[in-house]
């Protein structure tokens, strides 16, 4: 931690009070193997769904209704949807380590 801060204080200086602060909270994820991490890293489906709406809309600065912005993120959300039809990257490995960690509650 001294590292990072040492590195990135100066530019970002609110990031190692924090990670300091919710350290516990924070190394959790460290609990789990490399497979599940990257699953967990790649995956975010909330970041995923909200950067493609701001994608969607940061182009319109107005909006003529209410409406119109409603049929705009429905049609978002309708080919937003397609992709996630798509298997996730890295997976497989992860489930292995998913079923060595937690067979016991895993059911195929």
């Amino acid at each position: 931690m001294e590292a990072f801060s040492a590195k990135w204080d100066e530019k970002y200086p609110t990031i190692s009070p924090s990670w300091i602060n919710n350290w516990e909270r924070l190394i959790v994820i460290f609990d789990f193997a490399p497979e599940i991490r990257k699953a967990i890293y790649t995956t975010n489906a909330i970041e995923s769904l909200n950067a493609s709406l701001r994608k969607i809309t940061k182009t319109r600065r107005v909006f003529p209704t209410d409406e119109s912005v409603l049929k705009l993120l429905y049609l978002a959300l309708h080919n937003i949807s397609i992709k996630w039809t798509m298997p996730i990257k890295g997976w497989k490995p992860a489930m292995s380590q998913f079923m060595l960690m937690y067979g016991d509650r895993i059911t195929s």
